[in-house]
């Protein structure tokens, strides 16, 4: 609808009662247009239609590959979808992702927590709610400012300039999107994961990311330890959400199945099998055995009949069982093919380091069972990518025979190799990296998962050590508010910012002349009016 015809719709309701008195119809549609988004279902619905599409368009060309990156406020998530909007003018295929490392690293009551599902599942939905409560809040301070400049060109008679605004408000794209979220490995039972599921969707998740391992057991992907369960325990939790998207009436939600096969060498169960060859047995056909006769297994002993052959499989202190060594990429393809044959949507596969070739080669068997087959993948800040392209980019030259003698490959990380041929290459290779994995792995959607957990960090090291040193208060001056009066930085305008603006507004519907605006002559913030 067309901010007049909302305008029109506001007037007939306003019309008919008397007695509301001083309520203006255009106040109103301002107030709609500015809360497009009356529940996290409606933006839960809104932003899968999104995802799908842009599947759909990846499915056609793989140069349409979507990006997001993790955010751990709402604040963090806005600021990122101000800067999209002002460096690229639209928001298309950017998404957010939501970290559960983040969440238990710096958003657990009991303080900083490694990724082991030990912080309180009820702070995932309340970060997604979060989240899109500061994108709706971007949404009405841009829209509010153009209602005000819109105020102006009546004021000025400036009908030209009206229309052009008019025109923007019409064509108003959101700062919300997709959120790919991270339900961990479910946090319990199917019935766990189908609770939280619910919270989340409602809080407006459009897009949930459950992983393969245990609950109780969960560990970082990119850390050891990781235990795997049979696939049919994994498939009853894809149900589980599935359960919960179509209860809520988000019929097109989207479930990203992550595997860590790849990285996990243990299991905490032996699979149920039916019959030679069903998923149980395919499960159970990677655990690493012994040939025993019968008659000589022990008490306690669990044993197993493969082609014929009784089979103890080994069994650690820990009463884990574990796989045979070098089949992680076989049980990641078996894992992927299954997760999409019981509705999964998108896979996420871990691995222990960014190698295109590496991901294809497994994407490229899961692919001649499930053509379109495609993938969410963490562009993770655990890999230390320069010395990984590095020892690539060494390793191939090696392989071809070029002079790779004036390196070390040991010491890659050098900034001596800086400004290198090799180290140019690398840093190709690099940038590269989202469009080349898009176009030869199957790559749908690349995320960083805690990429503003270490800005924060950066910045604050950076801010700390020149204000609490020699530059003192230039070291804030310099470094930050100047930068962003130059780069227009939004958020300069701090009271702006946070709805100093979008108050006085209001106050003005609510009270009229009589209201008591923050935005007068003596506020500082206008010292930043040029900005």
């Amino acid at each position: 609808m067309s901010y007049r015809s909302i305008v029109e719709e506001a007037q007939k309701t306003i019309q008919p009662n008397t007695s509301w008195n001083g309520i203006e119809a255009e106040a109103v549609a301002r107030m709609r247009l500015q809360n497009r988004f009356r529940t996290g279902l409606d933006i839960a619905r809104y932003t899968a239609r999104i995802m799908r599409q842009d599947m759909e368009a990846y499915d056609r060309d793989p140069s349409q590959y979507t990006q997001s990156l993790g955010c751990w406020h709402g604040f963090i998530g806005q600021q990122k979808l101000i800067s999209i909007k002002k460096h690229f003018g639209t928001t298309d295929k950017r998404y957010l992702y939501l970290s559960g490392w983040m969440i238990a690293a710096l958003r657990s009551d009991f303080g900083p927590l490694p990724d082991q599902s030990m912080h309180e599942k009820t702070s995932v939905p309340a970060l997604i709610e979060e989240l899109y409560t500061f994108l709706r809040q971007a949404d009405a301070r841009e829209l509010g400012m153009l209602f005000r400049d819109i105020d102006k060109a009546r004021e000025a008679g400036d009908e030209l300039r009206e229309r052009k605004l008019l025109q923007q408000v019409d064509s108003y794209q959101t700062h919300v999107v997709p959120i790919i979220a991270d339900i961990d490995a479910g946090f319990g039972n199917a019935e766990a994961t189908y609770l939280l599921a619910k919270k989340m969707i409602e809080a407006g998740a459009c897009a949930l990311q459950i992983e393969n391992q245990v609950s109780d057991e969960k560990q970082c992907g990119h850390q050891d330890g990781k235990v795997t369960v049979p696939h049919e325990d994994f498939v009853a939790k894809i149900r589980a959400i599935r359960y919960a998207f179509l209860e809520l009436g988000v019929d097109d939600g989207i479930i990203v199945a992550r595997t860590d096969s790849l990285g996990a060498g243990l299991t905490k169960q032996i699979a149920f099998s039916h019959t030679p060859g069903d998923i149980g047995d395919q499960y159970n056909s990677f655990l690493d055995c012994e040939e025993i006769q019968p008659g000589t297994h022990l008490n306690g002993d669990v044993v197993l009949m493969r082609d014929g052959k009784l089979m103890r499989p080994k069994r650690l202190p820990s009463n884990l069982f574990q796989f045979r060594p070098n089949t992680g990429a076989d049980r990641c393809v078996l894992d992927c093919v299954n997760a999409l044959q019981h509705g999964a949507d998108l896979l996420w596969i871990e691995t222990e380091k960014p190698h295109i070739e590496q991901i294809a080669s497994m994407v490229d068997r899961i692919r001649e069972v499930i053509p379109n087959a495609k993938l969410v993948y963490n562009n993770s800040p655990s890999f230390n990518w320069t010395l990984n392209f590095r020892q690539q980019v060494y390793d191939a030259w090696q392989a071809a025979g070029k002079d790779v003698s004036a390196y070390d490959r040991a010491k890659l990380m050098s900034v001596d190799y800086d400004a290198t041929p090799l180290g140019i290459e690398a840093d190709e290779r690099i940038r590269t990296f989202q469009r080349d994995a898009a176009a030869r792995a199957g790559i749908f959607h690349h995320l960083i998962t805690l990429p503003t957990y270490h800005t924060a960090a950066l910045s604050t090291d950076n801010l700390a050590k020149e204000y609490f040193g020699e530059q003192a208060m230039l070291g804030y001056v310099a470094n930050v508010q100047r930068q962003e009066i130059r780069q227009g930085i939004a958020c300069v305008k701090h009271q702006n910012m946070a709805g100093s603006d979008m108050g006085d507004d209001h106050k003005e519907y609510f009270a009229r002349e009589a209201a008591l605006k923050a935005g007068g002559a003596h506020n500082t913030m206008n010292q930043f009016a040029a900005v």
